[in-house]
């Protein structure tokens, strides 16, 4: 596990790039499997992040920014792929009835642009919302773990207990003695 968040940036990043391609392939164009990626992304991203440094503010800063990096490459990625029909909306001979893409709005020409917008920029910022929500998780529970033990005694130490004095019964120290 340490070899493995451990590795150079770059070889992460071009790791990250091939799945993603892989993906959208995956998908045929549609990106459901790349916003599923973001969850073990966001796992990915949170986990780096924390071994480099505990301050909290710095882990949710890279995160973010890490996180919009990788929404980014697929940003680009679906660019590429539907941006290169886009110019179908200026042609008045167009099929759209025809193109292929389900009709969301009952309109042909405004459920393509409909689909164009949901594949172009709502899925990257889907994915970017599963890597935040991940790498968000993967931070509180490394809180919660480290609190958790900070707050255990150490191994071969008593566990600190409120002291007995003589004569108050168990009471812990402030307490009256009204009966």
């Amino acid at each position: 596990m340490d070899r493995l968040l451990t590795l150079n940036k770059w070889a992460v990043f071009t790791v990250y790039v091939a799945l993603d391609v892989v993906c959208v392939g995956m998908g045929m164009g549609v990106p459901i499997f790349c916003i599923a990626l973001g969850f073990p992304v966001g796992w990915y991203i949170a986990a780096r992040v924390l071994r480099s440094t505990s301050d909290l503010g710095s882990v949710l800063k890279r995160t973010v920014v890490q996180g919009t990096l990788t929404s980014a490459v697929t940003f680009a990625i679906m660019a590429l792929i539907w941006g290169s029909v886009a110019p179908m909306l200026l042609d008045p001979t167009s099929d759209f009835a025809n193109f292929g893409i389900p009709m969301i709005l009952y309109e042909p020409k405004v459920s393509f642009v409909g689909w164009l917008v949901l594949m172009i920029f709502v899925s990257p910022f889907l994915q970017l919302l599963t890597t935040l929500f991940a790498s968000h998780v993967t931070t509180l529970v490394w809180l919660m773990r480290r609190t958790q033990f900070s707050e255990q005694p150490n191994r071969g130490e008593p566990m600190m207990v409120a002291e007995e004095k003589p004569g108050d019964g168990g009471r812990q120290h402030g307490e009256s003695q009204t009966r």
